[in-house]
C-alpha cells in the first residue's frame, strides 16, 4: 500500500471515529489541543502526514485505539 492510501484510510477511519464521537472538527481539534479544526479537516481528506503526537493527542481525545484508524496489511 502508497502513502497516499495509506493517508486517505487514516483520514476516513478519522472522520467516522469523529462523527460516531458527534464532535465537530473544530470541537475535535479543542479536545485534542490542536490550534484550529482546519488541520483535523486535511489528516481527514489524507492531505497531510501528521505527527505521531497529534495521532496520540486524537487517539486520547477520541478514546480509542490505533487500531481504530489504521489496520495494517502485510
Amino acid at each position: 500500500m502508497d502513502k497516499k492510501e495509506i493517508l486517505k484510510e487514516f483520514g476516513r477511519n478519522l472522520r467516522a471515529e469523529r462523527n460516531r464521537a458527534g464532535l465537530s472538527r473544530e470541537q475535535l481539534a479543542e479536545i485534542a489541543g490542536l490550534s484550529y479544526g482546519q488541520v483535523i479537516g486535511a489528516i481527514e481528506r489524507g492531505e497531510i502526514n501528521t505527527s505521531l503526537t497529534v495521532i496520540v493527542s486524537l487517539l486520547n481525545a477520541l478514546n480509542i485505539e490505533f487500531s481504530s484508524l489504521y489496520t495494517f496489511k502485510r
